[in-house]
C-alpha cells in the first residue's frame, strides 16, 4: 500500500493512515452502498453510468451524499491522477455514517479506494462453473455492502469444484453475487433475468450490444430452461463477459466457450479498449 492514496470524505490520504471511526453503521451494521467502476489508461470506463447507480442507491437506502455530482467527479479524478495507476478498480463506499446509538443513520461517510487490476483473460479461454442456491438479496436494487450470503457460500462453491453462484428463488433465476447472468437458447436468442437483480452497468451495454446483432430479451428464466441452454455467460465490471460452462455439475452445450459468447465478448472489448 505504499505511496497509494485513498479519499475519506474530501480529503486524500495516504492508504496506511486512513481510519475510520468504529461507530461507524458500516462497522457497527454492516450499513451502507458502494460502486466499483474501472480504469483504463487511467481513464474511468462507464464513470457516468456507476455515478448514477451510486446516487440511486444512495437514495434508495436513505443515506445523503454531502458531495454534489461534479464535486464527486472532481474527487475521484484528483485521486486517480494522485494514484497514477492506469488500469485500475476504483471503490466508493457510502458508510452509514457515525451513528449515536449504532442504529441510527448519521452522516454518512465517503472512501474512496484504487488498487491495480487486470481482467482474468484465462478464465474467457475456459470458461468457468457455477452452482445454483435459493436466494433473494435484500434490497437487490441497490448496491449495498450485503454480501453475508455469498461469503458464508463460499465453502461450498469450493466443494462443488465450482467457481460462483446463482442465486434463484422458488426456481426463477437471478443473479450471481458480483455479476449479471445471460443464457443463449437453442434458436440463438439471448436472455437475462429481469427481476430481482442488481442491473450492472456491464450487464446494460452487454444488452445494448446484444441488441442489435441477436434477438435479445429481459425475462423470467427458470432453473429448468438450464437444461436447454446453448450457451450462458456472466458479466460485470470486473469479469466483461465470462463463459459458464457448467452449472450444478451439467455441462451447458458443448462445455466450452460458446460462438455467440465469444462474438459478444469481443464486441463489448472493443467498446472498453478501442
Amino acid at each position: 500500500m505504499n505511496n497509494i492514496y485513498v479519499l475519506i470524505n474530501d480529503l486524500l490520504v495516504p492508504a496506511d493512515k486512513a481510519t475510520l471511526s468504529i461507530s461507524d453503521l458500516a462497522v457497527q451494521r454492516g450499513y451502507g452502498i458502494f460502486d466499483f467502476f474501472k480504469t483504463v489508461a487511467g481513464e474511468p470506463v462507464f464513470l457516468e453510468d456507476h455515478l448514477d447507480r451510486f446516487y440511486y442507491s444512495a437514495a434508495h437506502m436513505r443515506l445523503p451524499v454531502r458531495q454534489s455530482r461534479k464535486q464527486l467527479k472532481d474527487l475521484l479524478y484528483s485521486l486517480i491522477r494522485k494514484n497514477q495507476m492506469p488500469d485500475s478498480g476504483v471503490r466508493m463506499t457510502l458508510t452509514g455514517g457515525y451513528s449515536p446509538d449504532g442504529f441510527n443513520i448519521a452522516e454518512p461517510n465517503l472512501i474512496v479506494t484504487q488498487q491495480g487490476f487486470q481482467i482474468n483473460a484465462d478464465l474467457m479461454t475456459r470458461g468457468i462453473s457455477l452452482i445454483t442456491y435459493p436466494y433473494k438479496r435484500q434490497f437487490s436494487e441497490a448496491k449495498t455492502l450485503d454480501y453475508l450470503k455469498a461469503i458464508w457460500l463460499q465453502p461450498l462453491i469450493k466443494e462443488q469444484n465450482a467457481d460462483d453462484v446463482l442465486y434463484h428463488r422458488d426456481g426463477i433465476l437471478a443473479e450471481c453475487p458480483r455479476a449479471n447472468f445471460f443464457m443463449v437458447t437453442a434458436d440463438e436468442r439471448i436472455l437475462t433475468p429481469s427481476r430481482n437483480i442488481l442491473k450492472g452497468i456491464s450487464r446494460m451495454h452487454v444488452l445494448k450490444v446484444s441488441e442489435k446483432l441477436f434477438p435479445t430479451e429481459e425475462t423470467e428464466i427458470t432453473i429448468e430452461d438450464l437444461k436447454l441452454a446453448k450457451e450462458a455467460f456472466i458479466t460485470s465490471t470486473t469479469k466483461n463477459i465470462l463463459p459458464v460452462v457448467q452449472i450444478d455439475g451439467n455441462i451447458i452445450g458443448d462445455g466450452k466457450p460458446g460462438v455467440l459468447t465469444k462474438v459478444l465478448a469481443q464486441e463489448y472489448k472493443r467498446i472498453i479498449y478501442g
